[in-house]
């Protein structure tokens, strides 16, 4: 069976409510003799006459007025769904969006960007999960609406990104570690004992190879998943550990932190979200909100 053509809607709509070919005509920009062959396509397409004449007019069929209030519904949902979305109003905004955060990002920005939420749209949850790896499947099939983090290759080219703040890493150790009086130099950062970060269970990273450069090496007492873990243990023991220093920045509190004596690589934390989400109004309030906290 072929598909109708949907166009004929539109032309039904304006017939019915002119009842006059040629005034139907005119307000759809076509000639007299097109508006007659639609006409004619719709009255074969529906098997009806559809507007018959009477006297010098035409007048509808009983199956012309049972379907004019249908068809003129029908146009109306059509254009509203064509239109351009329009502008956002946050304080009518009633929905959920799920943030997959990397380790810190709760803690050093999750109540600003609640508050900011809050005041704008009342309505709105947010629900924030752990981000484990950064496979971006939960962007492609919709279980997490944005993502936060340092943009890999594991990331599917696809998905949209904006960067956030640029971070460096740096040392933090308890307040009354050795480490927290005099010079930092790279043998004496060196010879301290470290934990380190890798979710990937990683025994090196950028900072052991920063130290190789140098002839040194660092004793790795314990590898953790996050940043979180790690400053626990830096806390309460004599370990030493070394993150980014904007991530971090309330899970440091009360703790001694310091410049890395070695030169290591900076890293960008970008918000990361699928394409199908681009134009949504409500999903570029929340980027907004996102941006702006992570600006302060």
């Amino acid at each position: 069976m072929p598909h109708p053509d949907l166009n004929l809607l539109l032309t039904l709509d304006v017939l019915l409510a002119e009842g006059n070919v040629a005034r139907a005509a005119r307000r759809l920009h076509l000639s007299p003799s097109a508006m007659s062959r639609a006409l004619a396509r719709l009255r074969d397409t529906t098997g009806d006459p559809l507007l018959v004449r009477a006297g010098r007019g035409l007048v509808p069929t009983p199956r012309a007025i049972e379907l004019r209030e249908q068809v003129a519904r029908l146009v109306q949902e059509a254009h509203a769904v064509l239109r351009p979305a329009e502008l956002l109003d946050p304080s009518r905004l009633a929905r959920t969006f799920t943030l997959r955060t990397s380790d810190g990002f709760v803690e050093n920005f999750g109540a600003a960007l609640i508050a900011l939420a809050g005041r704008e749209a009342p309505g709105v949850t947010l629900r924030f999960v752990a981000k484990s790896d950064k496979n971006s499947a939960p962007l492609r099939d919709g279980t997490v609406d944005l993502e936060t983090g340092v943009v890999g290759a594991a990331s599917s080219p696809e998905i949209r990104t904006r960067a956030l703040f640029r971070d460096r890493f740096i040392g933090a150790v308890r307040a009354d570690h050795p480490l927290a009086k005099g010079k930092i130099t790279p043998a004496r950062y060196a010879a301290g004992q470290h934990v380190l970060v890798s979710r990937r269970g990683l025994d090196k990273g950028p900072i052991d190879e920063a130290l190789a450069s140098l002839g040194l090496t660092r004793q790795i007492a314990t590898i953790v998943a996050g940043f979180s873990d790690a400053l626990t243990l830096a806390r309460g023991t004599d370990l030493v550990a070394s993150v980014p220093e904007r991530h971090t920045g309330n899970l440091r509190a009360g703790m001694h932190s310091f410049a890395l004596p070695v030169d290591t690589p900076g890293i960008t934390v970008s918000m990361l979200w699928h394409p199908r989400m681009d134009a949504d109004p409500g999903h570029r309030w929340l980027r907004e909100c996102v941006r702006q906290v992570c600006a302060q």
